[in-house]
């Protein structure tokens, strides 16, 4: 999951290179201002991506044509043992009906929320050459210095996705990132060094990038089946982040990042980042602050439930060793618990 999800991160390393390229040597070319072919570039290499992985993705382990047969075994084993014996397929649901367990279990708007503050929390990511503009650099190497930032937090995904696994634990796995986000939000916002606000951004990006991984695995790992129910409950996280979507070109032609194209779940976010709040961007730094700070909030409240439901099945496995007493049988160990 954290490479999967770590690529999001690690396009942008990227991405920094590959836009000074193309904004610094493709202005003019068939009368478009550079910017525009950023765009259309980008926009044909993902739509050929997407297309093409449509053939190469499987929907189930058991239909992966490029696994062996022991390795789909493998697959399928794990994927049931992690949802303690229960088989993801079961149950015949329809898609609607999905859709209906998944409104009606607290888990999915709890992570929703969570995911929709995660969100909040990155708002940083369209206005980062903004923000490294005002270290006086060029427009070349304000584009370059995203990448060692980004890469980073390619590297922090990697390393506490691997430690929740080892552990088998998600909420301090997700908070503590967190926490390093909002310390880099303070360095961000309180002094003018250079050094001491790079380093922050660095925080920042590798705790909202590890954070946002953790979410993901522990939301599709909470809630083990039915299938249409797991994958509902991704569907309207996500949608309740991109609520509402707004397209907004911000024009700054004296500025490094000449046109800023956000289509973002959190709208207002733009508003925040205002020119008059260079260099240190302390309304931005507010709303970043907000943004971690309801994550990890969302985050103790997901533990509070998961805690709660883990005593009820903590009560019926003593309900039930009980009467195994009585009978002179041994007692059941410790089935299946909701992952905290």
């Amino acid at each position: 999951m954290a490479i999967w999800q770590g690529a999001i991160t690690l396009s942008a390393v990227f991405g920094g290179p590959f836009a000074a390229s193309i904004l610094e040597t493709m202005g003019g070319i068939a009368n478009l201002p550079s910017w525009k072919w950023f765009l259309l570039i980008e926009g044909a290499i993902s739509i050929f991506v997407g297309v093409a992985s449509y053939w190469f993705l499987p929907n189930w382990t058991n239909n992966t044509p490029w696994l062996t047969l022991e390795e789909t075994e493998m697959a399928q084993y794990r994927i049931v043992k992690s949802a303690g014996g229960i088989d993801e397929m079961q149950g015949d649901y329809t898609l609607f009906q999905g859709a209906k367990l998944a409104a009606k279990d607290p888990f999915t708007w709890l992570f929703a929320a969570l995911h929709f503050f995660l969100i909040v929390g990155q708002a940083y990511k369209e206005f980062l050459p903004s923000i490294l503009h005002t270290f006086g650099e060029s427009k070349l190497t304000t584009y370059l210095l995203q990448s060692p930032c980004y890469f980073l937090g390619y590297l922090a995904t990697l390393g506490v996705g691997w430690s929740s696994g080892r552990f088998k634990e998600f909420t301090y796995h997700t908070a503590v990132p967190l926490v390093l986000s909002i310390v880099g939000v303070a360095m961000m916002i309180s002094t003018e060094n250079i050094g001491v606000r790079y380093t922050g951004i660095c925080f920042l990006i590798m705790g909202t990038a590890s954070g946002l991984n953790m979410q993901v695995s522990w939301e599709t790992t909470v809630i083990p089946s039915p299938r249409h129910k797991k994958a509902a409950v991704i569907a309207i996280a996500n949608i309740c982040k991109s609520i509402p979507v707004a397209f907004q070109i911000v024009d700054r032609t004296d500025h490094p990042s000449m046109y800023t194209v956000s289509s973002t779940s959190h709208w207002f976010s733009p508003y925040f980042f205002l020119r008059n709040q260079e260099p240190l961007y302390r309304l931005a730094g507010g709303l970043l602050l907000v943004g971690c700070g309801a994550s990890i909030l969302s985050v103790l409240a997901v533990r509070w439930r998961v805690n709660r439901l883990n005593k009820v099945l903590d009560s019926q496995n003593d309900v039930e060793n009980e009467q195994r007493r009585e009978r002179g049988q041994a007692d059941k160990s410790q089935a299946w618990r909701f992952p905290i």
